[in-house]
């Protein structure tokens, strides 16, 4: 199915009817993981905070906010495009701006818990607390500033492949090339190299500086959301690189695309299982959910009245 954008012809793709509905069923369950996921993990973290040891509680919350608003708003966005057969204006660019925010912000509160966790006990301090909050609220400014700009210059259309709306050129590369290198550069570079670097010296340190109350704390689990959002977010690295190869344009393959939107959904159902993974966290959520309410209290003998007879 042929269309037009700002003048030029775009070929549709259009899903044979069994890929569809396997990815509508694909869809649907990480939305469920995500939504149901990342609820669960705000309800620990705000009722059970005193069973279990989290003094980098900022990030934590800033990144299973991102996850659940990803999960609430994008890939629901996703799966009612599926079945319906595209998106509409304005909700068109309002996914497209929310989706890059909320990836940045995710890589961001990731970031700074790597940090956080480099520099240990200290980072109690209110000076440096207030610090985290604004490098919190910083990172999803940022995303919503980049995110804006395709709105803006009206780049933004449907794509059947992705399953949501995404940024398309029309004929100038050089429009593309700076606006694709400042965004990576900024939102998604330099967070990366702060992780690695963070990571490296925890790696470093971790045999020196082993500490019981280090390993109770739950940002123990930060390698592993690290390696989780390297590998779901892996595909669309991959599909925006081709692109800024590409001097023709043309975007990457239509089965990168689809696989880069899956795996990044992905990671919003994967955070709150690797939350679980920690002991205390998950024995908390366990007896949030299952523990039963206290049986109405036994009669207690107060006072004694004395009748005589």
């Amino acid at each position: 199915m042929a269309e037009w954008f700002n003048g030029t012809v775009f070929m549709e793709f259009l899903w044979p009817e069994a890929e569809k509905w396997l990815l509508v069923a694909v869809l649907g369950l990480e939305m469920v993981m995500g939504i149901v996921g990342n609820c669960l993990v705000l309800l620990v973290k705000v009722m059970c905070r005193g069973q279990f040891c989290c003094r980098n509680w900022l990030p934590f919350i800033s990144l299973t906010l991102s996850d659940l608003g990803c999960s609430f708003l994008i890939i629901s966005g996703s799966l009612l495009a599926m079945l319906t057969g595209g998106q509409r204006s304005p909700w068109c660019e309002v996914v497209s701006l929310l989706k890059f925010a909320f990836i940045t912000s995710s890589i961001g509160s990731i970031a700074i818990l790597c940090v956080q966790r480099v520099i240990g006990r200290s980072s109690g301090g209110k000076a440096l607390f207030v610090v985290m909050v604004t490098a919190c609220l910083a990172s999803w400014v940022t995303g919503v500033v980049f995110g804006s700009v395709p709105v803006v210059y009206t780049w933004i259309r449907y794509d059947s492949a992705e399953m949501l709306c995404a940024v398309f050129w029309e004929n100038s590369y050089s429009d593309m090339l700076v606006y694709i290198l400042c965004a990576f550069s900024i939102c998604i570079f330099l967070p990366f190299l702060l992780i690695v670097f963070c990571s490296l010296l925890s790696a470093t340190s971790c045999c020196s500086n082993s500490n019981s109350d280090d390993e109770e704390d739950l940002s123990t689990v930060t390698p592993l959301l690290v390696a989780s959002y390297i590998f779901c977010y892996t595909p669309f690295v991959v599909s925006e690189l081709i692109l800024l190869g590409r001097l023709d344009l043309s975007p990457a393959p239509n089965w990168l695309r689809t696989l880069s939107s899956v795996m990044s959904y992905l990671d919003c159902g994967l955070n709150p299982l690797i939350y679980c993974s920690h002991q205390d966290f998950r024995e908390a959520g366990l007896a949030l959910l299952w523990t039963n309410r206290k049986p109405p209290s036994e009669p207690v003998l107060t006072a004694i009245t004395k009748h005589e007879l």
